[in-house]
């Protein structure tokens, strides 16, 4: 078994941990219909999501016809969040095998946390939902701060909560924005092949790619070992 302890793990969520994607689709279409607009496959949103829910809706009505004009959007956001908040949780699953993974991942000593883009109370009831919230230290959402990823500030807060060092920490994601953010706070990326990329994961280079949760735990001791993160 590895080593890990001292090593700080952090997550993004959306298309990493949790497929939101059908309840995502979901509040989406609910919106276009109130609207008078057409909906969007689900497999089609998967591929649109990873810059928060106003972006999402923004390209849901250019995809739908006339774009939305900036006024617009604060109201469709508002339309969206309540109706996803009423059913966060009604499709939305883990990945495969991410439980016992995080789990072997706490019998080695490393410390978990989350840093997402979704509102950080939105991103607490879902875990709750799914009965998964108590893994992690520390969540960073992207109201917590002023800032959100890629801006690595989000990374730094959330490896600060969770008492770790940045040194010994990685990151977990599934989008350039998760490999970008990695890279402007100096530490390696684990990219997962099943997320919501409109593009390959391995199209933004990041350290290490694994195509399920059972690969992780040796994943996270692979970077370590490299000596990847940045002292």
């Amino acid at each position: 078994m590895h080593d890990l302890g001292d090593v700080s793990v952090v997550f993004d969520l959306d298309g990493t941990l949790v497929d939101t994607a059908p309840d995502l689709a979901s509040a989406m279409n609910a919106v276009l219909r109130r609207h008078g607009r057409s909906e969007i496959p689900a497999e089609r949103v998967r591929h649109m999501v990873g810059h928060g829910a106003r972006a999402l809706m923004a390209l849901a009505f250019a995809e739908t016809g006339r774009p939305a004009e900036e006024h617009l959007l604060d109201r469709l956001y508002d339309e969206f969040l309540s109706h996803y908040l009423d059913h966060i949780a009604d499709e939305s699953v883990l990945f495969p095998a991410a439980t016992e993974a995080l789990c072997a991942l706490r019998d080695t000593g490393a410390v978990l946390g989350i840093c997402t883009n979704k509102p950080e109370a939105a991103a607490r009831q879902l875990l709750e939902a799914l009965d998964f919230a108590e893994p992690f230290r520390a969540i960073i959402g992207g109201d917590s701060l002023v800032v959100k990823k890629p801006e690595p500030e989000c990374y730094r807060a959330v490896v600060r909560q969770m008492g770790g060092d940045l040194a010994r920490s990685v990151m977990v994601g599934d989008s350039e924005t998760d490999v970008l953010t990695a890279r402007a706070a100096g530490v390696p990326v684990i990219g997962v092949s099943f997320g919501y990329t409109p593009e390959p994961i391995a199209s933004f280079k990041p350290d290490v790619i694994i195509d399920s949760y059972e690969a992780l735990p040796d994943a996270v001791a692979t970077v370590m070992r490299r000596g990847l993160a940045h002292q």
